[in-house]
């Protein structure tokens, strides 16, 4: 069996993922086989692996810096929020069911033996297994139920280091607070303590890690700075989308919709030079942008809803009058068409008038698409012409089909053809996330806004997955050079007789 390290964090976004990111590319370097593994994700921003199944984008940015295939045993249980009390329940990649918070907790303790067989599969091929943990293990109102955070430390057996952010404020007293709310059994599995996030002059912290270390009775193993890397965002606390400034030469507004998923589709392009990409919740901060982007949503027809309530469908029907350029990703593109209909009640069940930029209908049906595709542009128009020829890849998440002349491009799948999309005048969209990750359709992309402006066209551009690769080595050279990393080995060793 493989050996274990555990990461948990006194508070959701307190670096977990990226310093489990972090420890997969360091054992990775080391010479180690390494998988990630989170038995119990909520996230609206999702992945689909080779063979189909669905897991959360997370522990698929942890495999791709351990240098391994995603696989869906990684993260066996996602949550996908479709309201304020309920969620998407995917097991094993597919979907159980939609349950509200107390069904789910009567039913969790039910899903432990997928949770073992997925950690044992991956621990039977495996040098070693980085966990994750969730939000806190102090939250001592969910402690019984706990499968995710020291009940999963509990049945893999693994020692846990335990991070906290200290650019949020109270790091000493958020360490001290969550040791202090653990049982003693719990308490003992904690081996390490990290801070993460730290700018400045690490002596001056020092005293406090004395005193800490002597209050707790666990050594602070690293003082972790603020790291300069771009990586894909778990989930909506992302810093990305509170970016408003930029200087591009383009300007690209991606609306900012309340339950908004797979906004890493974008990403790439937020990186080029020319582009200045930002997300906007209100019509009056929509401005002229070059091109309006409605992203995937995990309840396309509230979503559309919130559109029309909210005043940013008036402004987006104008921008497209106007000749304004829009483009739809999934549950963005099933809004541009002219009505949604859920038969079945898989959203709200009834129909809506969509925004009828798109000569369509969408239909919601019971049986999730889920897909990787090759694709390449055929019928793109307007403005976007020049992008007809161009090749992507990316993957198909949805449970709607939608009719018309869907035949803005045609993808590969598993040696089978069909068309997706669809274009009219300056306005397109496609069920396919991470349709610009490559960096010669992103370019061909943002070229096509630069020509619209009279402007030369974008320079060549890396693709997104080369881009990454180097940005999990400067995070790992980064945590590396700030943590104990012999004391993170002795740990491991030490987990072998828990």
């Amino acid at each position: 069996m493989a050996k274990a390290i555990m990461v948990q964090g006194t508070t959701s976004n307190a670096g977990k993922s990226f310093l489990a990111a972090a420890l997969c590319r360091i054992f990775k370097q080391d010479g180690y086989t390494v998988a990630p593994f989170k038995s119990q994700n909520m996230a609206l921003n999702s992945f689909i692996t080779a063979d189909g199944l669905e897991m959360g984008r997370a522990q698929v940015m942890q495999a791709e810096a351990a240098g391994i295939a995603p696989r869906v045993e990684m993260n066996p249980i996602l949550l996908k929020p479709t309201n304020d009390t309920g969620s998407q329940v995917i097991v094993n990649g597919q979907v159980r069911g939609v349950m509200n918070a107390r069904d789910y907790f009567k039913i969790k303790k039910q899903l432990v033996p997928d949770i073992m067989r997925a950690y044992n599969t991956l621990a039977d091929s495996h040098d070693i297994i980085v966990l994750e943990g969730a939000g806190s293990p102090a939250e001592i109102n969910l402690k019984q139920e706990d499968i995710v955070n020291m009940g999963m430390a509990r049945m893999a057996g693994a020692p846990v280091l335990l991070c906290a952010d200290i650019d949020r404020g109270g790091v000493f007293a958020s360490l001290y607070g969550t040791v202090a709310l653990l049982e003693p059994e719990e308490r003992a599995r904690v081996k390490g303590l990290i801070i993460n996030n730290f700018r400045g002059d690490k002596t001056i912290l020092d005293p406090g890690v004395e005193m800490l270390e002597k209050l707790v009775g666990i050594p602070v193993v690293g003082v972790v700075p603020h790291l300069q890397v771009d990586l894909d965002d778990e989930d909506s606390l992302t810093e990305r989308f509170e970016r408003t400034d930029g200087k591009g030469l383009i300007d690209i507004a991606v609306v900012r919709l309340p339950r908004i998923s797979n906004f890493t589709d974008f990403n790439s392009l937020a990186r080029m030079p020319e582009v200045s990409l930002r997300y906007v919740k209100s019509a009056d901060r929509l401005g002229s942008p070059d091109v309006i982007i409605l992203p995937g949503t995990k309840n396309t027809m509230e979503d559309l809803r919130w559109l029309r309530q909210s005043g940013m469908e008036a402004a987006i029907l104008k921008h497209a009058a106007d000749g304004g350029a829009v483009v739809g990703i999934c549950g963005g593109y099933q809004m541009l068409c002219r009505s949604i209909s859920d038969p079945e009640g898989v959203e709200a069940g009834g129909q809506i008038r969509g925004m009828g930029l798109l000569d369509a209908d969408t239909v919601f049906l019971g049986e999730k698409e889920r897909t990787r595709v090759t694709g390449r542009m055929e019928n793109a128009c307007g403005i976007f012409s020049e992008l007809n020829g161009a090749a992507f890849t990316g993957y198909e998440i949805h449970m709607g089909q939608t009719t018309g002349k869907t035949d803005l491009s045609r993808l590969e799948q598993a040696g089978k053809s069909k068309t997706d999309g669809m274009a009219e005048g300056n306005v397109w969209g496609s069920y396919v996330h991470g349709i610009f990750d490559q960096g010669q359709f992103a370019g061909a992309f943002v070229s096509c806004l630069l020509r619209a402006k009279g402007l030369d066209p974008a320079q060549g551009v890396e693709d997104w997955e080369s881009y990454k690769q180097r940005q999990y080595d400067l995070l790992a050279d980064g945590v590396r050079q700030s943590v104990d990393m012999k004391k993170i080995y002795e740990i491991m060793e030490e987990s072998i007789c828990m």
